[in-house]
């Protein structure tokens, strides 16, 4: 599976990439039909990766740790989360 739609966990992430981005779910409402697999709480602070999708064309939100099936995996639209905070890593 590709680095952009694959479920990475926390570790995994990090040692892809020197940020870490937190951000809190702001929309968790109309979940699609077809998503099979985890699915973000309204409120709840996750880790997660921004990763520009080839296919959409937009960065979407890959919350770590969440396991999900395709057609989208674990990536979320941008509108559904806000990132609250970016780590450096070192």
């Amino acid at each position: 599976m590709s680095y952009e739609v694959a479920n990475l966990t926390l570790a995994e992430a990090t040692r892809l990439e020197p940020v870490l981005h937190y951000a809190i779910c702001i929309d968790a409402d109309n979940r699609p039909g077809n998503h099979v697999g985890d699915w973000p709480e309204e409120g709840k602070v996750y880790p997660v990766r921004l990763v520009t999708s080839k296919l959409e064309g937009m960065e979407l939100v890959h919350v770590l740790g969440f396991r999900a099936e395709a057609p989208y995996y674990n990536a979320f639209a941008p509108h559904r989360f806000a990132v609250v905070a970016e780590v450096f890593l070192n």
